[in-house]
């Protein structure tokens, strides 16, 4: 009788156990799922040109980004988001495929300190980054990209050219916890539609 006691208090265990894990399971693809719906809105490249200083082309841009509650929640969760703005130069050939020249990427990283209640936007390749008081204030920062040097005037040798910007942004970084079990969202990303106009040359 006893050993039967025992079998029924593990089955019991095993079953809550199993109870749990789905449960949770269930919440973590509930989160992963709100991160993309997040996304929803506008994500887009007002304005772009470039300026030429010295023999170098330097990109301006401004760029609409989407924010709502469950990014702010997501941030302070451990997400890391990443900012990609995308640049293309093309030559234009009458009777074949245009001819790529420059394709570049700007990669930045969004985070959340949360000792110092601020969020943090670094340049993935220089490793530069400064740090804000609210999430408006980094993707107004992040929106704004000036006199990004994207390409040199011998790199042209006549022709008609195209430049082309585009926006992205995707989760990046997941805090350790969330890692092994959201393994299944790693090629999550968004990207807005080509901005392009013809090169001033």
């Amino acid at each position: 009788m006893l050993r039967t006691d025992l079998t029924m208090d593990r089955s019991s265990r095993r079953a809550l156990l199993a109870a749990g894990c789905a449960l949770a399971l269930t919440a973590l693809m509930t989160w992963s799922s709100s991160l993309a719906d997040a996304l929803d809105g506008v994500l887009e490249v007002r304005s772009a040109y470039v300026n030429i200083n010295k023999g170098v082309f330097l990109l301006h841009a401004r760029v609409e980004y989407p924010v709502s509650e469950t990014i702010r929640t997501a941030l302070k969760d451990g997400v890391t988001l990443t900012f990609d703005l995308d640049a293309r130069v093309d030559r234009a050939r009458r009777f074949w495929f245009d001819s790529n020249i420059v394709d570049l990427t700007l990669r930045r990283e969004l985070t959340y300190h949360a000792v110092s209640d601020r969020y943090v936007v670094r340049d993935t390749r220089s490793r530069d980054q400064l740090s804000f008081a609210t999430l408006d204030e980094a993707l107004d920062y992040l929106g704004k990209v000036d006199a990004w040097p994207i390409l040199v005037e011998p790199q042209l040798d006549g022709g008609n050219y195209t430049i082309s910007v585009r926006a992205g942004m995707r989760r990046g970084h997941l805090p350790a916890s969330l890692r092994a079990i959201l393994f299944w969202t790693d090629d999550w990303v968004r990207v807005s539609e080509w901005y392009t106009w013809s090169l001033p040359v």
